[in-house]
Parts: structure tokens; sequence; C-alpha cells
């Protein structure tokens, strides 16, 4: 049981603490094991869901957050779990954090998500809409699926292609749809085009047949699994976790709380209260480990509390017109002990087997030598991991610029 210290700085913790507490939680503490499936189980154990993410700069995001953790691994770990056959998997797709991969032992905690989508009352105004005006083509699609088997929406399609990727057409939305409802799920992947399948048939029968919680026992759930994987965490980061609502977000852990399953919590230089599991240890050991994270890791994919926690902030570029941009298009922060210590802006060209680093911005008070070696290092292993033959750096490496 953690023995909360009040101090002469007022606080249970400092923020280093939590920030180690936060690091032990997202598996940065363990030694990096041979990868197999025990490990990528482990990985998950620690952060609960992993986000996707259709940008292939380097890799997709899902398969970097699981290097950031167990270093070069098979990318066949992950797509087996995710999509092998029924008795071997593991994980699932849905609504997390935005697309997510998720432990199929957490199904049933996302089964009244599912359900509160069925009443288009609880969707967008144009999502509502649409299912109010588009039933018939919604089931027509579903019986397509029931009677054909797996697809994907192109298959499914009588019209020619969207012109651009975001113009759904009305039979991806109906799958879509169909996928939020938990009435058809991801059977595999073509590319990173999703193919849809009944549950059925897609997961093992001993998942589907595992009793549905009441819907705040599930959320409860989720809310312990979030601050679990957090370490520690404030009202709104536990919200974000996994997109809860703020009033349910609220009800349970005051709920949990009141059970003696959470505590509440102080740290340095945060407002309001912060929250951890009662069983919460404060790790002695200072992180040592380096690595480079995905844009949307679980440690920094909520920009508020990355400047909480490390004084970083962080912002997407991908989306920002090239001009315009500070650090990069597919900017990586590096993770150098308890730091974050430097952006990395990466690309994998893949047809000349080149890791190619576009820039390097050093963040202020951190060693450029230091740096240097750890980066050194890990995009090594990065390569290793690619199937590339070379890292190519930019030119001026060394440089007094900020640029390693």
């Amino acid at each position: 049981m953690f023995d909360a210290r009040k101090s002469a700085r007022g606080a249970d913790l400092s923020n280093a603490e939590a920030r180690a507490t936060a690091l032990h939680a997202q598996g940065f503490l363990d030694r990096p094991k041979a990868p197999g499936p025990r490990a990528l189980a482990k990985a998950f154990e620690h952060i609960g869901v992993v986000q996707m993410d259709s940008v292939s700069a380097v890799a997709r995001a899902h398969y970097l957050t699981l290097f950031s953790r167990l270093g070069p691994y098979p990318n066949r770990l992950l797509e087996e779990a995710a999509y092998g056959r029924p008795a071997r998997r593991t994980l699932f797709e849905y609504w997390g954090h935005e697309a997510s991969l998720i432990p199929l032992a957490l199904h049933r905690l996302l089964r009244w998500r599912m359900a509160r989508a069925q009443d288009p009352a609880n969707l967008s105004q144009s999502g509502g809409q649409f299912v109010r005006e588009k039933r018939a083509l919604i089931e027509n699609v579903y019986r397509r699926i029931e009677s054909d088997g797996a697809a994907a929406a192109s298959a499914l399609e009588s019209r020619q292609r969207p012109a651009a990727w975001w113009d759904w057409s009305e039979t991806k939305r109906a799958l879509e749809y169909l996928f939020l409802c938990g009435r058809v799920t991801t059977a595999r992947r073509q590319g990173f085009v999703r193919v849809y399948d009944l549950p059925q048939r897609v997961f093992a029968a001993d998942v589907l047949a595992r009793p549905t919680p009441l819907e705040t026992q599930a959320q409860r759930e989720l809310v312990r699994i979030s601050i679990g994987a957090m370490g520690i965490a404030t009202e709104r980061d536990v919200r974000d976790y996994f997109r809860l609502k703020q009033g349910d977000t609220r009800a349970r852990l005051a709920e949990l709380v009141e059970s003696g399953q959470v505590i509440h919590l102080k740290v340095q230089a945060w407002k309001g209260a912060a929250y951890a599991l009662a069983d919460l240890r404060i790790p002695r050991a200072r992180p040592a480990r380096a690595a480079i994270l995905s844009p949307f890791d679980p440690l920094i994919w909520n920009r508020e509390r990355t400047s909480r926690l490390f004084g970083f902030d962080f912002r997407l570029e991908i989306y920002t017109p090239a001009a315009r941009r500070t650090y990069g298009y597919y900017v990586c922060p590096l993770l150098l002990g308890d730091r974050v210590a430097a952006r990395v802006d990466l690309r994998a060209q893949r047809a000349a087997s080149i890791l190619r680093v576009v820039a390097v911005h050093v963040e202020p008070a951190m060693d450029p030598k230091l740096v240097a070696s750890a980066l050194s290092g890990q995009l090594e292993r990065m390569r290793e991991w690619l199937g590339l033959n070379e890292v190519l750096f930019p030119a001026g490496r060394g440089s007094t610029t900020g640029r390693v």
C-alpha cells in the first residue's frame, strides 16, 4: 500500500517521482526480453491499448509502439496476435483511444460502447442522420457479409473509388457503423485496408461467451486499467485514455476511491487531484533506457500530460503545410532515461534500403554528445528491425545548431 508522504513541498509526489511512475507503468523500466508472444502480451498488460494510424513514414504507429518497448521484433508476432486464427488471436481492433488494437480480454468491457452506438441519438448529428436514413442499406451490407464472408468495402461497392480517402462511400460508412456497433469486426488487413467479417467467425467462441458486465462495471474497470497504464493520472488523463465521457469518468473515479481501489494524490506543480491505484509503488531505480517513440505512443499521445510530466511541448506536424513546420513531417521523440531528449524526423526509404534521418533537434539542457550516442544505438536497432541496409544522417551532423 502506498504511504502518502506529505512534505514541505506540499505534495505526495515530486514531478520526477510521477514521471518515474509513469515510465514504469508504460513498461520502460522493464529490461527488454527476447521478443515473443509473452513479451508482446506483457507490453499490452502495461499499456492496455495501442493506437493505430495509417501513416507509414517509418512504420505504422502500432508496430512502432511495440518496437519502443520490445526492440527489434518480428512483425508477424503482432500480426498473428491481431489477425491470426481464432484460437491464436489475443488482440482485436476497436475504438479505444481512437482506432486501436486492444487485448481480447477487454472485449466484454467495450460492449456497452457498442450497445450505445446502436441508438442514433448517441452518434454525431451527421452519423445519426445517416443511420436513420440508411437502415435498409446497413442491413443489406450486413447480410452480404453474413452470406458471402469477409470483405473489404471496395468489394461491396458498386461505384468508383472516392477521389479522396476521407470521402467515404455509403457502403464504407455502413460497414464502419456496423463495426462501431460490434456487429462486424476486422478479420484481417490488406495493406492498411480493413477486411470485415462477423465476430463469431473471427474470434474464438469463448471470447463472445464471456458475460457482459453492466455499463458502470465495465467503465470502472476501464478507468482502473487506464490509471494502471499511466501510473498516476488526473481526471482528464483518465478520461482521455479510453475516450470516456466526463460524467462517466467522474462517477467511476468516485466509486473506485470510495471502494479503496484508487487513492487521491497531489503531485508537485500539478493542478488539482491526481489518482493512482491503491497498491502504487514508486520506482526506486532511475530509468536508464533509451527509446525512439511513435508520435502516437500512449506515453505521449496526451499532449497536455506530456508537457506536465516531461516539460516537453509536442505537436504533430503531419498535417501542417511543409513551409510552416517547425520540426518536420514525422517527428519521433527520443526518450533518454526519464527525459525526452530530442525530436527526430525520420523516413524509411525502402526502395533505397535507407533509414533517413531528416533532422534531429536536441532539447535544451540535454548534452548533444550523450544524445548522439543514444540515438545512434537506437537508430541501428530500428534499421535492423526494418530490414534496411543503412542509416543516413543529415548534412551538418555535430554542428551547433541543435541538430545532432
